[in-house]
């Protein structure tokens, strides 16, 4: 962790997923080409072996982050930034629990980031009068020292 990290963790994706990823590139590049070897198919080849590649490390490359800045402590979320100060409480979401949450019951003006090789998550219960956000909610391998990387930064008298 970098100094004033008081939690850190990355959304990749999973070794298995990373060979499943891969053994699909691998064959959907051999079926654009089908042994034509002129270089027109074997640049789209190309293309369609590292394209999904490319996109499983794009969408893994998300970091979630509570870190200690001079203005208070923060919960990063990609480029999203919510000041711990404006939480009123942060919920550890199970399997069941977070598949529900991310259901048809959500609310409309909830902030979601997740990845769906993972399973479970935290509810953070903002208490913003200014922010129309009812909550958030995350992804995390680790729910658990998230929630208590946000529950002791987040001012004792709420």
């Amino acid at each position: 962790m970098r100094s004033g990290e008081r939690y850190a963790e990355r959304m990749s994706l999973p070794a298995a997923g990373w060979l499943a990823v891969a053994a699909l590139a691998v064959i959907a590049a051999a079926l654009s080409n089908l042994g034509d070897m002129r270089w027109w198919r074997v640049a789209a080849s190309a293309v369609v072996l590292v394209a999904p590649l490319v996109g499983a490390w794009w969408l893994g490359r998300l970091p979630v982050r509570v870190v200690e800045e001079p203005d208070g402590v923060w919960l990063h979320v990609d480029d999203a930034r919510l000041p711990l100060s404006a939480v009123a409480s942060v919920e550890v979401l199970e399997p069941v629990a977070y598949s529900d949450a991310l259901g048809v019951a959500q609310h409309p003006l909830a902030f979601v980031v997740q990845r769906p090789w993972i399973n479970r998550g935290v509810r953070i219960v903002l208490d913003d009068p200014e922010d129309p956000t009812p909550y958030w909610i995350v992804s995390s391998r680790r729910p658990e020292r998230l929630r208590e990387a946000l529950a002791a930064a987040v001012p004792s008298e709420r």
